[in-house]
């Protein structure tokens, strides 16, 4: 989740649109027409659709009306995300009186400018998910004379705010253009803010001391380590006491990676990763929610606070869980957004792809922190305790992914696809194919810079929905870039051929994932096509193209194989069985498409 995207107005409990668009009345001409509501941050508005209206349409219409740029729309309906832009809405069954529920990515940074009695002017980003308390450390760390934070305040219209106010909530609750917050410093300094391109600006005036109280206060943060705790609780999981332990009587949080099993030790990257994390809560910095996404997601900070070290992402916070902060519906048969996916398995998909992303030189190494080959940065399976986290009944541990936080400039969403290297594009692409991805786009694709050479890099981010038990909802936004339609290099094809589907299964199964047979069946087969994809030259496009439906209700070619080899064989065969026989018919289909190529 990079931060990037646009910040938001707060929503207002006002129609959405134009009363003439949303009139309850059907044109008289048409029974096409369905009158749906939608929901967006607990309010439901009428909205009159056609059936033909595509998914596209319909987001532009909000955006005309409201706002809310395209590609920060999502709209789910029946527990189904509307994720294919150029299907229609009666494609995804939408009929009368359906719920839609409309949830927006917001900008996780908020700008703040920062302006002192002499003359000194700063500007930083502040994420929306941070506190007032953490504001007052940011101006501190800029002038010396607001160190003293006990003895300041902020005040919004004669309201005294406390430092655990978030500033997405003042966005919220001050969206008006003579807002004044006070920022009081012994003397009174006013902060005021206005809407600056639906971003809220803050302008911070404070009078000067005079240098002799200067002098007599520095700025400093404290780092307290960490004391050894209880043994492993009741869930029999043998955890690497090494790392962290539980939580002593006096602690107010948890922090804890599940190993189940004992052979396995983290090797020191996730050692490193839990461990910051561990020092950043004791030190009392709280999680942070991200502003992004259909789900729970948590920045973790350091011991300073001042660094993301990590993100942690809740399973009963996962789109459509008991938990989940974005106000989506229980999903009502336990399937994700996703076809093929199921509700709080995310996680363990997020640790999978880590696992499986096997660094070049070779196989992944049960003790090694050899980075893998796409680049999936380290992950691991915590439990957690922390009363920050979304906890609508009883405050209790959760259960969760922890991903190592990347320094980024944004997301691939941010910058045209032409400029990206043609291997590390064709790095994502190896990644999604094996792992089937249902959710590959620009905008968990992040931009980094190499280190040595100072090269564009691509992190691939979010695979909370990679190996399906089916694929028909295989999607990968890059197969319409450039680099998809060049051949892999002569190291890339080395790589793929070294891939082996039983000894990742094993491995999984090794860490503690039985995988279903649907998903490990959906493994066996997508490394298959891509070994004989390569094997016969294809490119990312060509074999991503095999995946991926063209429209929402035609199957790809890979589910027609597999639709042809369930046919041919008798009930009862086994898998072996069956997977030769889809081998069978894949070379067939394969040996086709290359005979048209010719």
């Amino acid at each position: 989740m990079s931060s990037g995207g646009v910040a938001l107005s707060p929503l207002q409990n006002v129609p959405l649109l134009p009363s003439e668009l949303v009139d309850a009345v059907s044109p008289p001409s048409s029974n096409d027409y369905i009158l749906i509501q939608l929901s967006v941050g607990g309010s439901m508005m009428p909205m009159r659709l056609s059936g033909s209206d595509s998914i596209e349409s319909v987001k532009l219409r909000i955006q005309s009306c409201r706002g809310f740029v395209v590609k920060n729309q999502k709209l789910v309906c029946g527990g189904r995300e509307l994720s294919r832009s150029n299907s229609l809405i009666r494609d995804y069954g939408v009929t009368d009186g359906n719920v839609l529920h409309l949830v927006l990515r917001l900008s996780d940074l908020q700008v703040i400018k920062v302006k002192t009695a002499h003359g000194k002017e700063y500007t930083f980003c502040v994420e929306r998910g941070r506190d007032v308390g953490y504001v007052k450390q940011q101006v501190a760390k800029k002038e010396r004379q607001f160190d003293d934070l006990d003895e300041h305040e902020v005040v919004c219209d004669g309201e005294a705010l406390e430092d655990r106010w978030l500033i997405d909530d003042i966005c919220k609750y001050n969206n008006n253009d003579d807002a004044v917050i006070h920022f009081l410093v012994r003397k009174s300094a006013k902060v005021r803010t206005k809407a600056v391109e639906k971003n809220l600006e803050l302008s911070i005036v404070a009078p000067r001391l005079n240098d002799e109280e200067i002098a007599r206060k520095e700025y400093a943060v404290a780092r307290r380590q960490y004391d050894a705790g209880e043994e492993n609780d009741e869930r029999n999981h043998a955890v690497n006491m090494q790392i962290v332990r539980r939580k002593p009587p006096d602690r107010d949080f948890l922090l804890e990676p599940i190993i189940v099993n004992p052979k396995i030790e983290l090797p020191s990257v996730l050692c490193d990763m839990v461990n910051a994390t561990f020092d950043g809560l004791e030190n009392g910095n709280n999680p942070i929610r991200s502003m992004e996404g259909t789900g729970g997601a948590y920045f973790m900070q350091d011991s300073s606070g001042q660094k993301f070290v990590s993100v942690f992402k809740p399973i009963d916070e996962e789109p459509m869980a008991v938990n989940n902060p974005r106000g989506l519906p229980l999903s009502p048969d336990g399937e994700g957004l996703k076809k093929g996916t199921r509700v709080g398995e995310g996680a363990l998909r997020e640790v999978a792809a880590y696992i499986l992303d096997h660094p070049k030189r070779g196989r992944r190494s049960l003790f090694g922190d050899e980075s893998g080959f796409a680049g999936v940065p380290p992950t691991v399976m915590i439990k957690c305790f922390h009363k920050w986290f979304n906890h609508p009944d009883d405050v209790a541990v959760k259960i969760g992914s922890l991903q190592m936080f990347i320094e980024n400039d944004g997301s691939c969403e941010d910058m045209g696809p032409g400029a990206f290297p043609v291997e590390e594009v064709h790095k994502i692409s190896v990644l999604d194919i094996r792992m089937a991805n249902a959710d590959r786009h620009a905008g968990n694709i992040l931009l980094g810079k190499n280190a040595e050479d100072g090269q564009t890099m691509l992190i691939p981010i979010d695979h909370g929905y990679c190996l399906p038990e089916s694929f028909e909802d295989c999607t990968f936004d890059w197969l319409y870039w450039p680099q998809a339609h060049q051949p892999f290099d002569a190291s890339t094809v080395e790589y793929i051929k070294s891939l082996d589907a039983e000894e990742d299964i094993a491995l999984l199964k090794f860490h503690g994932w039985d995988m279903p047979v649907e998903s490990a069946r959906t493994l066996r087969i997508s490394t298959m096509l891509l070994k004989k994809g390569v094997e016969r030259g294809f490119t990312p496009f060509a074999i991503g193209s095999i995946m991926c439906r063209e429209t929402l209700k035609k199957a790809s070619v890979i589910e027609e194989i597999v639709q042809e080899a369930e046919d041919s064989v008798l009930p009862g065969t086994s898998e072996v069985a069956f997977l030769e026989t889809v081998s069978h018919i894949m070379d067939r289909r394969l040996d086709e498409m290359l005979e048209s190529l010719r």
